[in-house]
């Protein structure tokens, strides 16, 4: 084959803003109920909703939400295990109203839970079953007349699984609640709580409440112990994830034994959760347990064997987003790799034997492995908040290309992209929205700065009173590490991240020394005193960790908000926003946008109409791309593929050439 020379940047790609969004989906969660395996899925092409999806033994798939029903919970703002079945009864909260509603099969949804006295007032998430037909379940209530945050309760309820009614409360006083999980006899209550200013992968409690007389039992937790995922056993044990050791590993209680360590491990079983209702281990009928662990910035599975034997599964997957039990010897993921996106996979285990059965297949985004940029873990030289020399991590994406190559004499350009979170991670996982970038010639480092997880507890740490440093000299540190190593072109390095992202892409811009020639900016913070001000409960005190308590470090908030330091501000910014964001209101982009305007600095405000924390649906995920592309070849002074049909985003105070 012909290999064609083209400007970085300007190679054509068979990666459009088209093919990103089209047949796309987003699995989420996944369950087994008898011999049929069901799994979510969030469609840019509806709207953004989540439809789920049954799988018979016999491979017909069906959607069971009627038309308009969005599976998905606003509990936390972020949502998470909005829907569970049993027997083929799907129970399911609707965005719209958040009530909780059953679905027989074949019949019509019928709300279980009361019409709340606001709009969307009470929010259900994170159910399990119980005996006598009942569901205990997290519930978020917004109180008529309440002053924000400070008046959201959080609390544990129960109702029957079969009738309406008004939901009995069992546990309420704690800021936060989750993953209520009955014992088998029902007569136990376990359940995951924390109070303000944790977050729940700093400081939790795992406790068991006899639900007869009332008695609280604390199994594990509290300062400097982050708990997640109980677990009852028909033993009548219960397991769970402590990072006790430093890792997210598994652990057993029982009231005789107390805690024994099951998995103890140098990596990470648990995730942060941001969301509800995840799932990272399985028990088979042997008591072997299957487990997915973050290991040097890759995910994989294990098995536990009851005799303590510890195996890697011999399995491509570099990301596993959830892990069911399917039978005695089998479970259910929801996984990836690098060159294929997120399937529904079932695995079999059979003694050494492992069988893996193709559920729900990725999409075929019709690509030649030649032109599939694989990252490649990287670890360089950074430093911590005292400037003290340490080491960070990264995924770098090489510009990649079957046909086309850059010039000899050039190197790429960089985009550093920079997860939200911030104490998530990137994942080793074949991203078409990263490869829109990489098959046109652009290099990708996704930053796994500190402060994400996925390297233990202390890692995880370095981002405490350090947010906007640590981070933002991470970032500039791969930069230039990859520039020093003649990887990509110095003169041409951009950032660009989302939510907590977008502020590391501001804090990186809004200083001297920055090394970055553009930046994107994705509904991220300008202004950290606004944030302490108007964010939802969830993250109400969060900033107490990453930078201090307010109003007491008032002067470290102004002092790390890029929209005081927009005199610093060099390079052109693109902004992009939607408009009914709960998490980082339109204000703080437009507030940093008008700074800029007024400097004459280069800038691009987009704001997207209906879209929430994040774009959903696929017209604006198509616009957003193109719109930061156009920018970048506005900026870099290249030209943008032939034959795409790309509109000029509009860039203000730019100089043309």
């Amino acid at each position: 084959m012909t290999i064609t020379e083209l400007p970085f940047g300007s190679w054509p790609t068979a990666i459009t803003s088209d093919s990103v969004v089209s047949a796309a989906v987003r699995l989420g969660e996944v369950r087994v109920d008898g011999p049929d395996v069901y799994w979510s899925e969030g469609r840019p092409s509806e709207g953004g909703r989540t439809q789920i999806v049954r799988r018979t033994p016999d491979g017909t798939c069906t959607d069971l939400l009627p038309e308009g029903m969005n599976a998905r919970t606003a509990v936390h703002e972020y949502g998470g295990a909005a829907w569970w079945i049993r027997d083929g009864v799907l129970f399911v909260v609707d965005w719209d109203d958040q009530r909780l509603y059953r679905i027989e099969p074949g019949g019509e949804p019928v709300a279980l839970t009361p019409e709340p006295a606001v709009p969307r007032g009470d929010r259900y998430a994170d159910g399990a079953f119980g005996p006598g037909g009942t569901v205990v379940a997290v519930r978020e209530h917004h109180p008529v007349g309440g002053r924000g945050a400070v008046d959201v309760r959080n609390e544990i309820v129960r109702l029957s699984a079969d009738c309406p009614g008004q939901p009995e409360v069992l546990l309420s006083g704690p800021d936060f609640v989750a993953a209520p999980r009955l014992s088998p006899d029902g007569a136990q209550l376990a359940v995951i709580t924390w109070d303000h200013p944790s977050m729940p992968w700093d400081d939790t409690v795992l406790r068991v409440r006899d639900l007869a007389t009332g008695a609280d039992t604390v199994v594990a937790g509290g300062p400097g112990e982050s708990v997640q995922e109980p677990r009852w056993q028909d033993d009548g044990s219960l397991l769970f994830l402590s990072d006790r050791n430093g890792w997210w590993n598994l652990y057993r209680w029982t009231p005789r034994d107390g805690v024994t360590a099951v998995v103890a491990i140098e990596a990470e079983i648990g995730m942060p959760p941001w969301l509800l209702g995840s799932a990272r281990y399985a028990v088979l009928g042997d008591g072997s347990v299957v487990f997915a662990r973050w290991r040097a910035g890759y995910d994989g599975l294990a098995i536990r064997r009851p005799d303590g034997t510890l195996t890697d599964l011999d399995l491509p997957f570099s990301t596993v987003s959830a892990l069911v039990r399917a039978a005695a010897d089998a479970v259910i993921v929801v996984a990836g790799t690098p060159t294929t996106e997120p399937g529904v996979y079932r695995i079999t285990l059979s003694g050494t034997n492992i069988e893996l059965e193709t559920l729900r297949a990725p999409r075929d985004l019709g690509l030649d492995a030649a032109d599939v940029s694989v990252p490649e873990p990287i670890s360089f030289p950074s430093t911590d908040r005292t400037g003290a020399p340490r080491t960070a991590h990264a995924l770098f994406y090489p510009p990649t290309s079957s046909r086309y190559r850059g010039p000899a004499a050039e190197r790429p350009p960089l985009l550093v992209m920079i997860h939200g979170g911030p104490t998530s991670q990137a994942l080793p996982l074949l991203a078409s929205s990263t490869q829109y970038w990489t098959s046109r010639g652009f290099a990708v480092v996704d930053v796994n700065y500190g402060g994400s997880t996925g390297y233990g507890r202390a890692y995880r740490e370095l981002l405490q009173d350090a947010w906007g440093v640590v981070d933002v000299a991470d970032c500039i540190a791969a930069a230039r590490w990859l520039a020093g190593d003649d990887r990509v072109d110095p003169h041409r390095l951009a950032i660009r991240g989302g939510s907590a992202g977008g502020y590391t892409t501001l804090a990186a811009l809004a200083r001297d020394d920055s090394p970055f020639a553009a930046g994107a900016d994705h509904y991220g913070v300008a202004d950290l005193e606004a944030l302490a001000a108007e964010t939802h409960k969830f993250e109400s005190r969060y900033l107490d960790g990453l930078i201090g308590a307010y109003p007491a470090e008032r002067d470290r908030y102004r002092q790390r908000s890029p929209i005081h330091h927009v005199d610093q501000f060099r390079s052109p910014l693109i902004v992009l926003q939607g408009s009914e964001d709960a998490v980082v209101p339109p204000n703080q982009s437009e507030m940093i946008v008008d700074a800029l305007r007024a400097r004459g600095v280069p800038v691009s405000y987009l704001l997207f109409e209906g879209e929430q924390h994040g774009f959903r649906r696929a017209e604006n995920i198509r616009r957003a791309l193109d719109s930061e592309l156009s920018f970048y070849a506005q900026i870099f002074g290249f030209d943008l593929p032939p034959g795409e049909k790309i509109d000029p985003v509009p860039v203000e105070n730019l100089t043309r050439g």
